[in-house]
Formats: structure tokens, C-alpha cells, sequence
């Protein structure tokens, strides 16, 4: 699947408004798929896809309401989605929240253990049927360098016995990446021709970068568009996860520079963090427990 031959398929990005999701969708739809904008904010999500119409008219882009932090919302995205298509080519779980101050999903779960990872395991589980029955669909989740000497903290996953925001965002970023392997496991097991790939983009200038509750504004602005590398490179390892024609599935995509911070997308290594498998199918069957969701092979 090469990003030229994208036509008269079917993508769904969540958190399409901004950042590497936005730089994302601006490339997919210049190659002919329709392109699902996957986001909270409907707002901001018609602001984004005016944004790409401007740049391309004949863009095939729709806006559709995904809170991940609601369960209820991402069923409801689903269902919805499922009623209205009858095939999945590309799912790119990409949206995040990052360093937040303590705080809960709807669901109470920790916001971002539920919104990064559990959001995206539930609605990949339920749009598991059309992934299934699409050829050769890919499922591309964005992990990130903080899974690096990460824990899945069995023990303290809601952050209730103690919360440090970045620890639990290197959490979050860890159980993304062992989802994607796990789920490319699976996929394998049951000799569905979809395949899991997870990618990170090193470390950009996007709008996920906060101080507090504050956008990082002013001179850590400047710095960051300094040393970071610009969202339209950061979106590059998704793209190549979703398009590369030799990928074969399993594979952790980041850029290719020192310290895998910048560069153009190349296979990656995980941190021996991600290589716990006991710990990967321990995580899989608590994140089906907590969502209720089961995924059907």
C-alpha cells in the first residue's frame, strides 16, 4: 500500500485536527482516500477539514465525534462509522493528551492511560469486523521515545496511590506500543491479512507540548521550533507505517537521526521496556476487562 495508491480506500485519524494528525490527513487526502477527521472538538475538526479543502477542493474529508476518554462516545463513533461503511483500510490511533494535571475519564479511569491506550484498544476492538474484512487493512498506533524504561503500574493504574504525570504518560505510551505488537500477534494467529504497526515521531513542535495547563508559548516556542523537528516531519513515520509496501506487520517505525529525535522514518528498536510479553498479554486482558470490550476474531 504506497501513499500514491490510496485511492477509493478508507481512513479514520483520530485527533485529525491538529498537529501530526492534521499533517497526516493533509497527505492522505491529496491521495484519494475518503479520510475520517476523528476528533473531540467537532469545531476545530471542520476548521481542520476547511484546511484541507483549501489546499485540495477534490479531497473526500468528513468530520466525526470521538471523545476517547468517554466509552460511551467511542462505541457510539463506531457504531456509527460500522453503519455507514462496509470496509476500514487504514485506522491511525493517533490522538493524545499529555503531562495533564491528576485527572479521570468519564469512565474513571487515570485520562491518560484511558484516552491514549484504553480509548484506542476499545475502538479498535469494535471496528475489529471491518478491519477483518477489509484486505490488507492497517491499524497504526503512535506510541512515543517516553515509553523508553516505562511500567504498566498493574497496581496503580488510575493513579489513586500516587500520580506523577510524566510516569504516567511514558505508561501510556508503553501500553500503546505493547497493544500494537500484541494486537499484530493476534491479527497473525488468526490469519486475518490486516496488520498492527506502531510508530513515534521523535520529538516535534506540536500543540501536545504544554506548561501546566498552559499552550507553551514565547520563548519555549522558539526553542522547540529550534531544536524539534516541524509536525509535517513528525507526521512521517505514520505515514510510512500506513503506506510502506514492505512492512509485514510488528514493526516500530521512528525517525532515523540521533536519538531517534528527527529524521526521515525507519524501522526502530523498542526499549526492552515493550519486550515484557507476560507483561503485553497481562495488559490486553486487564484493557478488556476495564472497557468490556472483546476483541471478535
Amino acid at each position: 500500500m504506497e501513499p500514491n495508491s490510496l485511492s477509493g480506500k478508507t481512513a479514520i485519524i483520530t485527533g485529525a485536527n491538529s498537529g501530526i494528525g492534521l499533517e497526516t490527513a493533509m497527505v492522505f487526502a491529496a491521495r484519494g482516500p475518503r479520510v475520517i477527521l476523528a476528533v473531540r472538538n467537532t469545531e476545530k475538526g471542520q476548521a481542520a477539514r476547511d484546511a484541507i479543502l483549501n489546499v485540495n477542493r477534490q479531497a473526500d474529508v468528513e468530520v466525526m465525534p470521538l471523545d476517547l476518554s468517554d466509552l460511551e462516545s467511542v462505541r457510539f463513533f463506531a457504531e456509527s462509522f460500522r453503519s455507514r461503511h462496509n470496509s476500514l483500510d487504514l485506522l491511525i490511533n493517533n490522538a493524545g493528551v499529555m503531562t495533564p494535571p491528576y485527572s479521570k475519564t468519564k469512565d474513571g479511569f487515570e485520562l491518560q492511560f484511558g484516552s491514549n491506550h484504553l480509548g484506542h484498544f476499545a475502538l479498535t476492538g469494535h471496528l475489529l469486523p471491518l478491519l477483518a474484512s477489509t484486505k490488507d487493512a492497517r491499524i497504526i498506533t503512535v506510541s512515543s521515545l517516553a515509553h523508553r524504561g516505562a511500567s504498566i503500574f498493574f497496581d496503580n493504574l488510575d493513579g489513586s496511590n500516587g500520580y506523577k504525570a510524566m510516569k504516567f504518560y511514558g505508561q501510556s505510551k508503553l501500553a500503546n506500543l505493547m497493544f500494537a505488537r500484541e494486537l499484530d500477534k493476534n491479527l497473525k494467529a488468526h490469519s486475518l491479512s490486516a496488520i498492527s504497526i506502531a510508530c513515534h515521531l521523535g520529538i516535534s513542535a506540536t500543540n501536545l507540548f504544554k506548561i501546566g495547563n498552559r499552550d507553551a508559548t514565547g520563548i519555549f516556542k522558539g526553542l522547540m521550533n529550534r531544536f524539534f523537528q516541524p509536525a509535517h516531519m513528525g507526521a512521517l513515520p505514520t505515514i510510512y507505517a500506513a503506506t510502506d509496501p514492505s512492512l509485514k506487520g510488528g514493526e516500530y517505525i521512528g525517525p532515523d537521526g540521533k536519538g531517534r529525535r528527527k529524521g526521515f522514518p525507519a524501522i526502530d528498536t523498542p526499549h526492552r521496556s515493550a519486550e515484557d510479553e507476560a507483561a503485553a498479554r497481562r495488559l490486553w486482558d486487564v484493557s478488556e476487562d476495564l472497557t468490556g470490550v472483546r476483541f471478535k476474531w
